[in-house]
């Protein structure tokens, strides 16, 4: 059985599973760097922790060489920081994982480290990044994320509660991604600003790269797509895009 016929069966039979349990709903959010999530499904998360929801953040590495000013070890620990301050505006639990930025190892050993995880924390809705990335941290991201799903379904003890698989819209994420699936988060965009702020980075003086301004600006445009005043979009796998009717609409 190839892997993606693996994961596509695993997570179908998870629907199944998951919707027949109705257990209380619990939001993974696995990102490369400290800050990922945050920026690109941040608004979500809060939207439902207010909700009554249980949310993880889980940060394979810190993405402690993107300040060229200081050391890695000592932006670690700013990272780390922010990431913590970051996590309790939007209502979150946060992992760090063992990983340094720029070499997280697309392993078994990766795969089961998010595996134990997923048993951990029990989620029935996982967050994470698309498959195609510039940036390979990234993409290696989604590989074991995908595999770990599958660990974690059929490893004892096996967690079957995961429903549903999102990717999250990110500047450096841009092939082939098509906003497929959009969450109304009018209400969290404040307190998804406060958030993502606690990041140097995102406030400026760090990258060029405008970060508040973006992703603002993004969930605006997903908004005006969706007819509500902000949104967040994220795809899914191709098989997942399926929709069946006993006659034309």
């Amino acid at each position: 059985m190839s892997r993606r016929f693996s994961f596509a069966v695993v997570v179908a039979a998870l629907a199944v599973s998951g919707f027949a349990q109705k257990p209380a709903r619990t939001v993974l959010a696995v990102g490369a760097h400290a800050g990922d999530m945050e920026l690109t499904c941040g608004a979500l998360l809060a939207r439902e922790h207010a909700r009554g929801d249980r949310v993880v953040l889980v940060h394979l590495t810190l993405g402690e060489r993107g300040n060229p000013k200081v050391t890695a070890q000592a932006y670690a620990a700013q990272k780390k920081r922010e990431a913590v301050a970051a996590a309790a505006i939007l209502g979150a639990e946060v992992i760090f994982g063992p990983y340094k930025d720029g070499e997280l190892p697309n392993d078994q050993a990766a795969r089961q480290y998010v595996a134990a995880i997923i048993r951990r924390v029990q989620p029935t809705l996982i967050i994470t990044h698309w498959k195609n990335s510039m940036h390979p941290d990234h993409a290696a991201t989604n590989a074991i994320v995908r595999d770990a799903i599958l660990l974690a379904a059929i490893v004892p003890p096996a967690w079957r509660g995961v429903h549903a698989v999102w990717y999250a819209e990110n500047w450096e994420d841009p092939e082939g991604f098509t906003p497929y699936i959009y969450v109304d988060v009018s209400g969290a965009m404040r307190q998804w600003r406060e958030a993502v702020m606690k990041y140097e980075f995102v406030r400026g003086g760090i990258s060029p790269f405008a970060y508040l301004d973006y992703y603002g600006a993004l969930a605006t445009v997903r908004g005006a797509e969706a007819h509500k005043g902000q949104a967040e979009a994220f795809d899914i796998e191709p098989y997942g895009k399926r929709r069946v009717f006993d006659d034309v609409p």
